[in-house]
Formats: C-alpha cells, sequence, structure tokens
C-alpha cells in the first residue's frame, strides 16, 4: 500500500505526512492528519493497519457505500432475488 510504512507494515503519522498529497491532502495541518489517524485507529495502537485504512475511507467517503449497495442489489436482481435492505 503506497501510505504504508514500509519498515512497520501499517500507516503511520510519518508515512501519511509523508504520502499525503497523494491522497490530495497537501493542504491539511498536521493536527488535522493526527485527527484522520485517531479516526480510524479502532485498535488504539497509533496507526492504521489495512481493515482499519479500509473502514476509514468508507467512513469518509459515504458515496463508496451508495455505489457498493447498488451493485449489491444489482447482483442480487441478476440471481432473481428481491431488494434486501441490510
Amino acid at each position: 500500500m503506497l501510505l504504508m510504512d514500509s519498515d512497520k507494515g501499517v500507516i503511520t503519522f510519518e508515512s501519511l505526512k509523508k504520502n499525503s498529497a497523494l491522497l490530495g491532502f497537501q493542504e491539511w495541518s498536521d493536527n488535522d492528519l493526527y485527527g484522520m489517524l485517531k479516526e480510524g485507529d479502532f485498535d488504539g495502537d497509533g496507526a492504521l493497519n489495512q481493515m482499519e485504512f479500509c473502514v476509514l475511507m468508507f467512513i469518509l467517503s459515504p458515496e463508496l457505500m451508495d455505489h457498493s449497495q447498488f451493485l449489491l442489489d444489482e447482483a442480487f436482481q441478476q440471481e432473481g432475488f428481491q431488494h434486501f435492505n441490510f
């Protein structure tokens, strides 16, 4: 993963700051980046593993969830199932 600290295998504040421009976050302050890291750090280790990062992206980008729901509905329809609300 591009944002990951290659030595630690997780996204750290330092690796996030170093690569933040790749995400369009070049204008973000250190406090903004710390806040983002803290919001996604569910296990409290001070870093984001791959699962925490994916969950954080869904939290920060609800349109991803809308598109996922659309794809799920479409798959169910192709299999002949009715619409499900999860």
